[in-house]
């Protein structure tokens, strides 16, 4: 059984021809005519039918022309090995928090720069496991 991630939605996506995803209530009956069974995660629901509209959802917005930006999708947690940098909206100041400046600057380098450094930052913080993964692929 694979634990789904990232990685295994972009080998679907890949391999795309077609897609059935069986609830639990049916698991049993038909693993034997399945390719690969995969897990959302190490907990309990009342149903299947949650884990496979993740399944699906995570599936079907890599498939090109579901998601209106096509550049969202390359520039997004996991994406890259990291979970992704702080997203702000206008206006620049709400609550009395500030859009940090960088990304006001216009300077596209230095805005890449922040969101690099920012995205470890925060994977650091929340998922040191993804730190310790992307080095070990090489990323």
């Amino acid at each position: 059984m694979l634990l789904f991630h990232h990685g295994i939605n972009k080998s679907i996506v890949l391999v795309l021809q077609s897609l059935a995803v069986a609830t639990i209530i049916f698991r049993e009956r038909v693993l034997k005519f399945v390719d690969e069974e995969i897990s959302i995660g190490d907990y309990v629901l009342t149903g299947g039918e949650i884990p496979a509209m993740v399944l699906m959802d995570a599936v079907a917005r890599l498939i090109p022309g579901v998601v209106g930006d096509p550049t969202s999708v390359q520039y997004e947690s996991f994406s890259g090995g990291l979970l992704d940098y702080p997203q702000f909206t206008r206006p620049a100041v709400w609550r009395g928090m500030k859009v940090p400046d960088v990304l006001l600057s216009g300077h596209h380098g230095k805005i890449n720069r922040w969101r690099e450094e920012e995205a470890l930052k925060r994977t650091r913080a929340r998922r040191p496991d993804l730190i310790n993964k992307k080095s070990r692929k090489g990323y």
